[in-house]
């Protein structure tokens, strides 16, 4: 998400959630839990005091992260077939993103965008390299939370053909000029530009952030 001076009190509830639940996993005496759970508690308040929501499912939901505070991840599959690229129909928004989602533990990074783009388009796929690592909150929607960091694949089909899923009303193949309503925080129009510029140069270096 790009961060504008509207925006700066999802930076600071998200770092002072950061930091709380990293103190919370390594101090055990009262004394600072004590403190750590009142700053998760501030946190809360501040996404409350901006959006209206309860706080106290906020504060429940930070208490339940473990250990200490990184970056989750997102896998996206850049897939090409005559120049147009693969576009999943999302059901939670009904616009459209390269297919992909949260990472699963135990994965490989190329295996996790593998089964992504199998689960939500049908088409089987190899991942041949990484067209760019980013800072997924940034581009996004207004609430995302917790940072993460998206990766995307330059994938090739080997197999498969167009079918949707339980989390796809829709599969198509698009011509970068003629792009549907996108899933921003799952596609953004900079992802896009960049699988265009690795196609047009095949040793072009993975973008980042």
């Amino acid at each position: 998400m790009t961060e504008t001076p509207n925006s700066r009190w999802l930076a600071w509830a998200r770092e002072i959630q950061s930091l709380s639940q990293t103190g919370l996993a390594f101090n055990h005496d009262d004394y600072n839990v004590q403190r750590y759970q009142r700053f998760i508690e501030i946190a809360a308040e501040i996404v409350q005091s901006y959006t209206g929501q309860s706080p106290e499912p906020w504060r429940q939901n930070f208490l339940a992260q473990p250990g200490y505070a990184t970056p989750k991840v997102d896998v996206r599959g850049a897939v090409i077939r005559n120049g147009k690229i693969l576009l999943v129909q999302e059901q939670t928004d009904g616009r459209w993103s390269m297919p992909g989602g949260w990472a699963d533990v135990g994965e490989t990074p190329s295996e996790m965008v593998v089964r992504e783009v199998w689960e939500e388009s049908g088409f089987e796929v190899e991942a041949r390299k990484i067209i760019g690592v980013y800072d997924a909150n940034r581009g996004g929607r207004p609430l995302e939370f917790y940072h993460a960091y998206k990766v995307v694949f330059l994938c090739q089909i080997v197999g498969g053909e167009a079918r949707p899923s339980n989390e796809t009303l829709a599969v198509d193949f698009f011509s970068f000029d003629n792009l549907p309503p996108l899933s921003n925080e799952r596609t953004h129009e900079r992802h896009l530009a960049e699988v265009q510029a690795h196609l047009q140069d095949n040793n072009r270096p993975a973008a980042f952030d």
